[in-house]
C-alpha cells in the first residue's frame, strides 16, 4: 500500500490536488461517498400529511424515496414496481399510495395492495412488487436514510452535546428555506464550511457576533464540530448543569456530518445545510430553518445567515476559478486553524481506498 494521499500530521501534509475540485474523474469517484446516511427531514416537515417524498436526496443519489408515516415511520422506494413510476408526487395525506401511471397501489407498509389487468399473471403478486425498504434512522426528531447503512456515527456522543436543545420540539420554517446554485465543486464549499478561518477577512459582521480567539474546532469519526463563542452581552445558550461546555458563552455548534450535512445550531433554534453535488465546478446547496425560540433569531450569529451565505459563496466561486489555474495544485494546512478541513480529506481519501 502507498503513501495516504493526505499526510496524518497537518503540520506537514498538502491539501487535495486541483483536479479534484475540476475533473470529471474525480467528481464520478466520488459519488461512492453518498451512500451513507443522508438527511432525510425533520418530523415537522410532516406537518399534517404522513406521505412526505425525499426530493434532494434522489437528486444526491439518484435514488427516489418517500417517507411513510403508519403505524410507525419508514422510508420506501418511491419508484413504482410494474414500470418505474414515481408513486409519490408530493407531500399528502393517504391511505394507500397509488400509481398514476397504471392504478398499482401500494400500503402505507410499502406492501402491494392492488394491480389491475393482472389477473392472469403467473407468480403474481411476488415480493419483488412491494416497494423495497430502506434503513431509516431517528435523531432528536431527524429522520436519515442510507443506502449503506454500515458507516456509523457518533449519534450518542452527539446528543450529550447537543440534546439539551431538545430539536424534536422545533418547528420548520418555511420562510427560511432557500435553495441556491453556485458555481464550484462541493467539496470547496465543505472546506470553507469546516473553518473559521476566513471569518475575520470574509464575514465582517459575523466577526463581531463571534470571538474569533475563542473559536474551536473538534474532530471525530463521521464529522467535525465547530464551536462559536459569544462576544460579552451577545446571546448566548443557556447551558445545562454538568453539560461539556457549561461554563463557556457558546453562540453556536457547527455540526458537519460527513460527507454534505451541516447541522447550525443557534439559541433561536437550527439551520440545516445540505450540499448537492451537480458537476465538478457546479453544487446546489440546500437551507431548512427550524425554530425553537423566534424571539431570538434577529440577535447575535444566527441573525447573518443570509449575509455569511453571500459572501461565502463569492468566496467560494473565486476559489473555484484558481483551481483551474496551471501554477495551483495543492496548499498547505494551518495547524491551528484547519484541523476540519484536514480531517475531511483524510477521510475522503481513506474512504476511496477502501473502495478500490
Amino acid at each position: 500500500m502507498g503513501e495516504p494521499l493526505i499526510d496524518e500530521d497537518i503540520r506537514t501534509a498538502q491539501t487535495l490536488p486541483s483536479a479534484w475540485y475540476t475533473e470529471m474523474e474525480h467528481f464520478n469517484r466520488l459519488k461512492s461517498v453518498f451512500s451513507g446516511w443522508q438527511f432525510a427531514a425533520h418530523q415537522s416537515d410532516f406537518g399534517t400529511n404522513n406521505v412526505l417524498p425525499v426530493e434532494h436526496y434522489e437528486a444526491i443519489t439518484s435514488e427516489s424515496v418517500v417517507l411513510l408515516k403508519g403505524d410507525k415511520t419508514a422510508c420506501h422506494s418511491n419508484v413504482c414496481t410494474h414500470r418505474g413510476m414515481r408513486v409519490a408526487l408530493e407531500a399528502c395525506t393517504a391511505k394507500t399510495l397509488q400509481c398514476r401511471y397504471h392504478g398499482r397501489t401500494f400500503n402505507l407498509d410499502g406492501t402491494l395492495k392492488h394491480m389491475p389487468e393482472f389477473t392472469e399473471a403467473i407468480g403474481f403478486p411476488a415480493a419483488s412488487d412491494n416497494l423495497t425498504e430502506f434503513p431509516l434512522k431517528q435523531w432528536m426528531g431527524m429522520h436519515f436514510t442510507a443506502l449503506d447503512e454500515s458507516a456509523q456515527l457518533p449519534w450518542e456522543l452527539l446528543e450529550d452535546r447537543l440534546g439539551f436543545l431538545k430539536p424534536e420540539q422545533f418547528t420548520h420554517d418555511a420562510s427560511r428555506n432557500r435553495d441556491h446554485t453556485i458555481e464550484a465543486n462541493w467539496m470547496l464549499y465543505v472546506d470553507n464550511y469546516l473553518e473559521g478561518f476566513h471569518i475575520p477577512y470574509v464575514h465582517p459582521e459575523l466577526n463581531q457576533a463571534l470571538d474569533y480567539e475563542g473559536y474551536t474546532t473538534e474532530t471525530f469519526e463521521g464529522g467535525v464540530m465547530q464551536i462559536g463563542k459569544a462576544m460579552e452581552g451577545d446571546v448566548k445558550f443557556e447551558l445545562p448543569d454538568g453539560h461539556p461546555d457549561a461554563g463557556q458563552d457558546i453562540a453556536a455548534y457547527y455540526l458537519w456530518l460527513f460527507p454534505n450535512m451541516m447541522f447550525n445550531f443557534y439559541p433561536w433554534g437550527l439551520s440545516l445545510n445540505v450540499v448537492v453535488p451537480v458537476s465538478p465546478t457546479q453544487t446546489r446547496v440546500i437551507y431548512r430553518g427550524y425554530v425553537r425560540d423566534a424571539d431570538l433569531a434577529s440577535q447575535g450569529a444566527g441573525s447573518l445567515l443570509d449575509t455569511v451565505e453571500e459572501q461565502d459563496q463569492w468566496v467560494i466561486e473565486l476559489v473555484q476559478r484558481g483551481m483551474a489555474s496551471s501554477v495551483y495544485d495543492r496548499g498547505r494546512y494551518s495547524p491551528s486553524r484547519e484541523q476540519g478541513v484536514h480531517h475531511f480529506h483524510r477521510m475522503l481519501g481513506e474512504l476511496l481506498d477502501e473502495n478500490q
